[in-house]
């Protein structure tokens, strides 16, 4: 494998600086995270420089490009912890949990609210029943007995009593 030269891996760092920092403002390729491959893909350096290798002996060495992989996440990390989203899917995510949150709240109210109303419907009828049911009641009983007689109506139309007229 080829290694680098000290102008490729300059040229590569400045390009990894630079995708670093436009996906720290938020500046994200479709479908990407903030994560090392989003950073790779931008840079157009392959992710394997941001890992540690191993020599033949089976000792580590870092990777070319680890340095600037720690410190990208370092970033992400105090990004986050200052309450700052970089990923803008993490933001629609928390958007829609909150959201859905508020309409989970907003469901509860309406389900109590219509349990109210159908308790009040159905008092409100069963009193109307019981209203008509006396109404009916009283007509039939003034039907039934002859003692209640009516009143004959007026002849004509007469000024009442005390009318200055």
């Amino acid at each position: 494998m080829a290694r680098l030269t000290e102008e490729s891996k300059n040229r590569n760092e400045a390009a990894i600086r630079a995708a670093m920092e436009r996906i720290l403002k938020g500046d994200l390729p479709p479908g990407g995270k903030a994560d090392l491959k989003a950073l790779a893909s931008l840079a157009g350096v392959t992710r394997t420089g941001f890992y540690p290798k191993k020599n033949r002996d089976g000792t580590a060495r870092p990777g070319a490009y680890q340095h600037l992989a720690e410190e990208f996440e370092r970033r992400i990390e105090e990004l986050r912890d200052a309450g700052e989203i970089v990923d803008p899917r993490l933001a629609q995510i928390e958007r829609l949990k909150t959201q859905n949150a508020e309409l989970k709240e907003r469901v509860v109210a309406r389900d109590e609210k219509i349990a109210q109303l159908t308790e009040f419907q159905t008092l409100a009828i069963s009193r109307l029943t019981a209203q008509h049911d006396e109404i009916e009641r009283l007509r039939r009983q003034l039907t039934d007995s002859g003692t209640v007689r009516r009143l004959p109506g007026a002849a004509g139309p007469i000024a009442p009593f005390g009318s200055c007229s």
